[in-house]
């Protein structure tokens, strides 16, 4: 979101130059503190202060060789937060406290030489663990980088109006570290009015990332292609025909609005889509025909129907997946979306969707164990004034003006 800037006359020459100072320095500090953040040899705190309570023991207890075993504690701990040169740093403080206490203590030279010996080899050992934990940092950032980047190819970013609607998306993969999993969502206008389709493909991992991949690629295409929305349908149903195994199906709700005022909705084996009217009411739209997923045609051997539905201004229609509805709290009890959804509806489906991923998320106690997305479309209210307002060509404009404040996550 854009900022106003303040362009106000000032024609000091002093002030310039100070703030490019002052902004020279402040990003001197900021490379200083990247840099330690970096592996800069820093003493970790928790490690440190494992050293110091040994210290303590032995100071108090005046054992001797006692406590002195305890201070392998103090790298070994380190190389679970901090780089190599953190570990050694801490390894060489242990040596030397371990050196100094055995000293003080009378230690042995023979049993207190075999004490640093050991305190040296745990500190390298550590020091080795550190250097892999990082490489396995460094590659797991780039598989996130990389999982990030296929997600943004395979669930584009749908922007906060598509043709006379306000839209909104939420999404949640299971796989956290992947950022992304096998539900499936996309929202595009075309020359058959806007159709948008959600789903989710059994399984997760991989293969399930691969078939999403497929359904999307196809609606795509025939979204543009086809008049007729069960012929997206068909599209979508002859290609997993062809690319799935046996056990393989997507249910997925497809929909489309083809003139003003109506929606057409084909729900194939998916959870029925919550309609809310312009008076808050909320209703779900259970399919006039149940229809298997897609991919299980062959096996069930019949098509799924087309229900139309009027969508006036003001109405709103939201499809998800069942990794919402599933969603159990600590009594085992499913999130209850449709009530959520009619606790927090309002005119900015950004909004909506907004409260209603936090309640889910704390429902759930934090994490969702399935993905799980969301997608919610409203029909703004055309003002009168609107409608009579002429257009650049002078004639009568009825197209609404997008609400401020919209916005869609993914």
């Amino acid at each position: 979101m854009s900022q106003a800037r303040n362009h106000g006359d000032d024609h000091s020459p002093v002030r310039p130059f100070r703030n490019r100072v002052a902004g020279a320095g402040a990003s001197a500090r900021r490379r200083a503190v990247a840099q330690l953040g970096a592996g800069a040899p820093v003493l970790p705190v928790l490690p440190v202060l494992v050293l110091a309570a040994v210290v303590s023991a032995d100071l108090v207890g005046g054992a001797g060789m006692v406590w002195l075993p305890l201070l392998a504690a103090g790298p070994a701990l380190a190389a679970t937060t901090n780089g190599p040169r953190g570990v050694l740093c801490v390894g060489v403080l242990a040596v030397l406290v371990g050196a100094t206490l055995g000293v003080r203590d009378g230690v042995p030279d023979r049993e207190l030489a075999a004490v640093l010996s050991a305190l040296v080899a745990v500190s390298l050992a550590s020091g080795l663990a550190g250097v892999l934990r990082g490489r396995r940092e460094r590659v797991l950032a780039a598989v996130r980088s990389v999982a990030e980047t296929a997600q943004h190819a395979l669930l584009k970013p749908v922007p906060a109006t598509v043709g006379p609607f306000q839209v909104a998306v939420r999404y949640s993969a299971a796989a956290a570290e992947a950022r992304i999993g096998g539900d499936l969502y996309a929202l595009i206008p075309t020359p058959h009015g806007v159709r948008l389709i959600v789903g989710d493909v059994r399984g997760k991992g991989l293969p399930a990332v691969g078939t999403a991949a497929l359904v999307l690629g196809v609606f795509r295409e025939a979204a543009h292609d086809e008049p007729d929305l069960l012929a997206v349908v068909d599209r979508i149903e002859r290609s997993l025909a062809r690319n799935l195994g046996r056990d393989d199906f997507v249910t997925a709700v497809v929909a489309g609005y083809p003139r003003d005022g109506h929606l057409e909705v084909v729900n194939c084996g998916h959870a029925p889509p919550l309609l809310v009217r312009a008076s808050g009411a909320v209703t779900p739209v259970e399919p006039v025909l149940p229809a298997p997923p897609l991919g299980l045609r062959d096996l069930a051997g019949y098509a799924p129907g087309l229900h139309t539905l009027p969508f006036a201004d003001g109405d709103q229609l939201l499809l998800y997946t069942d990794g919402v509805t599933e969603a159990r709290d600590g009594g085992r009890a499913f999130y209850p979306l449709a009530e959520g959804l009619q606790r927090h509806v309002s005119q900015e489906p950004a909004r909506t969707l907004g409260a209603l991923h936090e309640e889910l998320l704390a429902h759930v106690g934090g994490r969702l164990h399935d993905d799980a997305a969301l997608l919610l479309i409203r029909k703004p209210v055309v003002r009168a004034a609107e409608e009579e307002a002429p257009a650049p060509d002078g004639t009568a404009s009825d197209v609404p003006a997008p609400v401020p404040g919209a916005e869609c996550w993914s």
